[in-house]
């Protein structure tokens, strides 16, 4: 894939590191929707609630650990477009430290009306914006 990872700047925090001494699972979903919001807000302003008359919920998640990330931590968040379909998308996560990737990930997100309890199009603006990001490289 060509399309450039848009970057967030992520600092550990103590609420983020486990009985281990490093970076818990849950933290980093925290960490990939840290970036996911800030990629949003570049692209539209959008948001998760909001993209142009529905919102965004997500029925899939992987993570993948490759270095430990502790206390402290200066690490950089890239996101960017990975697939993109009729009302769902994935986004592709990597994050690193001082150059080195700590974890990668991905997140499928489906368009969703959270007034009608149930998946959508999705809208033809918000379309536009993704595809702008796939372009881009």
């Amino acid at each position: 894939m060509d399309n450039p990872f848009f970057s967030f700047p992520y600092r550990v925090g103590i609420g983020d590191i486990n009985y281990g001494g490093h970076v818990s699972n849950a933290a980093v979903l925290t960490i990939f929707q840290e970036a996911r919001l800030a990629f949003l807000a570049e692209l539209g302003p959008f948001s998760e609630i909001e993209i142009g008359g529905c919102g965004l919920i997500m029925p899939e998640a992987h993570a993948y650990y490759r270095q430990e990330m502790l206390h402290g931590d200066q690490l950089q968040i890239g996101v960017r477009v990975a697939a993109l379909k009729r009302s769902a998308f994935t986004l592709e996560y990597r994050i690193s430290r001082n150059g080195e990737v700590t974890a990668e990930g991905t997140t499928v997100l489906v368009c969703f009306d959270y007034q009608q309890r149930k998946p959508c199009r999705m809208p033809l603006l918000f379309r536009t914006a993704l595809e702008t990001t796939l372009r881009v490289g």
